[in-house]
């Protein structure tokens, strides 16, 4: 699937034409309108295929401020002005940054250190929510995974195969909104079999302003694994592609998850809220029956199983050898298994879980076992929670009816 929305093109031309411009003088200022006005017909040329594209509307919206800030007149020539290096000492090596771009430095300190929060999507998907809930959602298209006064996150599930029911993440986009004098607003887009290394306008950093460097993109495997890192608000973002799909897990303090101007009126937000009911799959009902159907074929006629598919044997195998623990990781990875038949789902759910290592505060938290759409947010029910329950239930209404 290729995004036939071309933003990410008229991005690239824009920063390549510009680069080093604020270092010009006054004299220069019409060629940096001329490859702004480049800028804008670029956009108006792809408008129609990006109407649903958050990193083409902020383009749009931030063109129009550009032609305010530097009294650029919309009439004008527009072809592109000579390519620029970036002079000696530019901000993308600065290093030096104010206090308040740091998170930890600048948080109240004369209250608790800030409680930091974990969520993570991949696979067919399964959503770790920032109250350590876990489902298997449906969610075909676009997003919103995070919302809040600091960034937006939009992720778009497409099918794994035509006219499958399984989904999986095929695009991502980070928008970083512009914050004090710390970082420009910047936009970092993903999709299948491209994950760039830089933020869509080709900077690895936050841009001009003097503590730009507390926003950086770090590539850690080419073309598979990257991580951004966001001090100012104290947040560290990984993106990964595995196979031809992409993963996201991000930690972030509850201050930053809970920064929002109206909670009230704000949208679906899949980290904080989860999936909408409709769009949940009780994947555990599913595979009880995966593996009811597996016993029943070991003792019937074998059926002719295709080559690339899995039974729930077979699936059961191949989890473990990444996920010996039988959590909702591992539970996960054999759905994915058995709905899709690609063993990149597996990594996918391994890594996922690495990341929850590497990212989640409370370590006793790492693993979760039980369903929890149904459960208090936070919460997770040990093994025999339930069946428990339904006998003491059925104790009372014994009770009740000798009453009577």
């Amino acid at each position: 699937v290729t995004s036939p929305c071309k933003i990410l093109k008229c991005n690239s031309e824009f920063w390549a034409a510009t680069s080093g411009s604020h270092h010009l003088g006054t004299e220069e200022a019409p060629e940096f309108c001329t490859a702004l006005r480049a800028y804008a017909h670029c956009t108006r040329r792809t408008a129609r295929t990006c109407r649903g594209d958050l990193a083409y509307h902020s383009a749009v919206h931030g063109i129009d401020d550009l032609m305010v800030q530097h009294n650029c007149s919309k009439d004008g020539p527009t072809s592109q002005p000579r390519l620029r290096t970036l002079p000696p000492g530019d901000s993308q090596e600065r290093s030096d940054s104010p206090e308040i771009c740091h998170y930890e430095k600048s948080f109240h300190k004369h209250s608790a250190a800030p409680n930091y929060t974990h969520c993570g999507l991949f696979g067919d998907p399964h959503l770790r929510t920032f109250t350590d809930t876990f489902q298997t959602c449906k969610v075909q298209g676009a997003w919103p995974l995070i919302d809040n006064n600091y960034l937006n996150v939009q992720v778009t599930n497409t099918p794994v195969l035509p006219g499958s029911t399984a989904t999986a993440t095929s695009k991502l986009t980070i928008i970083f909104k512009s914050f004090q004098e710390c970082v420009d607003q910047k936009v970092y887009q993903a999709e299948m079999d491209e994950l760039p290394a830089a933020f869509a306008d080709g900077s690895k950093n936050g841009g001009d302003k003097h503590g730009a460097n507390s926003l950086k993109i770090t590539e850690k495997v080419s073309g598979q694994h990257i991580e951004i890192q966001a001090k100012y608000i104290g947040t560290t973002i990984v993106v990964r592609q595995v196979g031809r799909y992409l993963t996201f897990a991000v930690r972030m303090p509850e201050e930053v998850v809970n920064a929002v101007e109206d909670r009230d009126s704000q949208g679906l937000y899949l980290c904080l809220r989860g999936c909408p009911l409709n769009q949940q799959i009780d994947f555990q009902t599913i595979r009880s029956a995966q593996a009811t159907e597996g016993r029943a074929r070991r003792k019937g006629p074998s059926l002719p199983v295709p080559p690339e598919a899995f039974t729930y044997e077979t699936a059961t195998a191949k989890c473990r050898e990444k996920l010996p623990v039988e959590d909702l990781y591992f539970q996960s990875c054999v759905f994915d298994l058995l709905t899709t038949g690609d063993v990149n789902f597996m990594l996918a759910a391994y890594y996922a879980f690495e990341d929850v290592k590497m990212l989640h505060s409370n370590k006793d938290k790492l693993h979760l076992y039980e369903r929890t759409r149904d459960l208090a947010p936070g919460n997770t029910a040990p093994s025999g929670t339930l069946p428990a329950l339904w006998v003491a239930l059925l104790c009372l209404s014994q009770c009740w009816l000798c009453l009577l």
